[in-house]
């Protein structure tokens, strides 16, 4: 399962046979395997065992243990959340440690379909993972972050390196600072804090100090304390964030104003019998508005009469209403304020400013994107994207796991060839042709493509060659060190 979820080849897992079929079986196994081995009730059986053994246990213990032996600097962890969507009917849950595939916030935009979430936990060097589990499709992330918090304030205590938690914004709540304060912690600051919009207020108006990164963002540094915890606040500004900013706002004015449009028709709608009662209705109904401002108020009166039909020349009115009749404008000031303070936002950390510097805060937060990336390999393969079929959530549990594996399989890989290639001052070439020094694994596949294993048996004897070695294949399976090399039957350097 670890090797078709590669992506070497774009077959489901239940296809699990014909992927095997072609393959050298004995040389990746040992003699004597048949490719209708792999078929899937030994499949779903194998997923059972791995359940009883306990998934995320079974996981930290091969990371650990790959992590040790591989030299995988595991100070900077990255923490998120993703979900994956399934379809049809599934078995109810089982147990306390089974997951519920149920409906949930659905981060894939699919609200119709049910799902399961997916907790990870990577390290920026070489995007390795080192911990998943498998959650409920309904887990919230602040319940989530807030339990493996806890957790890792225990899992720490046991090492003699500093370690520094990094996530999103859902990792700085109220709940979880107990927590927090007790961790090494980069997050961003989620801006629905107040003091998040005084902080910003102050860098916007403050003097032009602000300090250029490597990358050309622009950053100011507040030290506060907020939720009893001494931190640095970053504010970040950048060309990225300004126009996102910008087409968020946009969308935002659009939306207010059909919104206010129906909200006029309805005031438009309405009789008052004080004109005075009429504007501060329309006044009242502005003040909601955060992006709008009235332009235009007229208040047009409708007398009655008691009788019916057309009324009498000098007959006086019974009763007197008002109708307001309102315009709304769009506020650029207030538009342009927003567009220009929405694109900053604060990067916040409690980390000691003698080991870890702003710069680095900064950096390390940056490269919470590697997380997003992994989660896009796990989505990406068709294996993975197809095989959800199996009916027990038990049996989910134990895909995640696989599919966790087929990760760190692919992760140390990568970072192994990277390694090499800086070590030895060499590059490979791109999908252009042009020379790089960081490929992806997943390209380097397709560059391999072409090898084949050669059986050529007689009365006498039987031999086993490699075929479609060139230069370029040779080179890439030396990066894997002498034992991949053997394998290849060529001599490693």
């Amino acid at each position: 399962m670890i090797i078709n979820g590669l992506g070497f080849s774009n077959k489901p897992l239940s296809l699990t046979p014909l992927f095997f079929k072609n393959c050298p079986l004995s040389l990746l196994f040992h003699e004597g395997v048949k490719a209708d081995d792999f078929n899937r009730f030994k499949l779903g059986r194998v997923l059972d065992r791995c359940s009883d053994y306990g998934t995320e246990l079974f996981f930290s213990e091969i990371s650990s243990d790959v992590c040790y032996q591989e030299k995988v600097d595991t100070r900077f962890n990255n923490l998120d959340t993703t979900s994956f969507t399934v379809s049809g009917s599934y078995l109810s849950k089982a147990g306390e440690d089974i997951v519920e595939v149920t409906y949930g916030h659905s981060k894939a935009h699919r609200p119709d379909l049910k799902q399961v979430m997916l907790e990870m936990m990577i390290s920026q060097d070489g995007g390795i993972p080192l911990i998943g589990k498998a959650l409920d499709g309904n887990a919230s992330d602040n319940t989530v972050f807030k339990e493996r918090s806890e957790k890792l304030i225990e899992s720490f205590k046991e090492s003699e390196e500093i370690h520094y938690v990094i996530a999103d914004c859902k990792l700085y709540t109220k709940k979880n600072a107990v927590n927090l304060q007790k961790l090494n912690f980069i997050t961003r600051i989620p801006s629905n804090i107040k003091h998040v919009s005084t902080i910003v207020d102050q860098a916007i108006s403050g003097p032009e100090d602000w300090e250029i990164l490597t990358d050309g963002r622009k950053m100011k540094t507040f030290n506060v304390e907020h939720y009893e915890i001494k931190q640095r606040w970053h504010v970040i500004s950048s060309e990225t964030s300004r126009q996102q900013a910008i087409k968020r706002i946009n969308k935002h004015v659009t939306n207010e104003s059909e919104a206010i449009e129906k909200q006029l028709l309805h005031l438009q709608a309405k009789r008052f019998y004080c004109a005075d009662d009429a504007t501060l209705a329309a006044q009242n109904l502005a003040k909601k508005w955060k992006r709008h401002a009235i332009g235009n108020i007229n208040i047009a009166e409708h007398a009655s009469y008691e009788s019916k039909g057309r009324p009498k020349k000098d007959q006086k009115p019974s009763k007197i209403t008002y109708q307001v009749i309102v315009t709304a404008e769009q506020d650029r000031n207030k538009i342009n304020r927003l567009k220009e303070k929405e694109g900053h936002y604060i990067v916040g950390s409690n980390t000691d400013q003698e080991k870890l510097s702003d710069q680095e805060v900064v950096q390390a937060y940056k490269d919470q994107n590697k997380v997003e990336g992994r989660f896009r390999f796990l989505k990406d393969p068709l294996f993975f994207a197809s095989s959800l079929f199996v009916k027990k959530p038990n049996r989910i549990m134990a895909l995640l796991m696989v599919m966790l594996l087929s990760l760190l399989v692919y992760g140390i890989a990568e970072r192994r060839m990277r390694t090499s290639l800086k070590e030895q001052k060499e590059t490979l070439p791109n999908q252009i042709n042009q020379a790089t020094k960081t490929p992806t694994l997943r390209w380097v596949f397709q560059l391999l493509t072409g090898i084949n294993y050669l059986k050529i048996s007689t009365e006498k004897q039987t031999h086993r060659l490699i075929e479609g070695l060139t230069s370029l294949r040779k080179k890439i399976v030396s990066l894997f060190g002498s034992t991949v090399a053997k394998i290849y039957q060529f001599s490693y350097g």
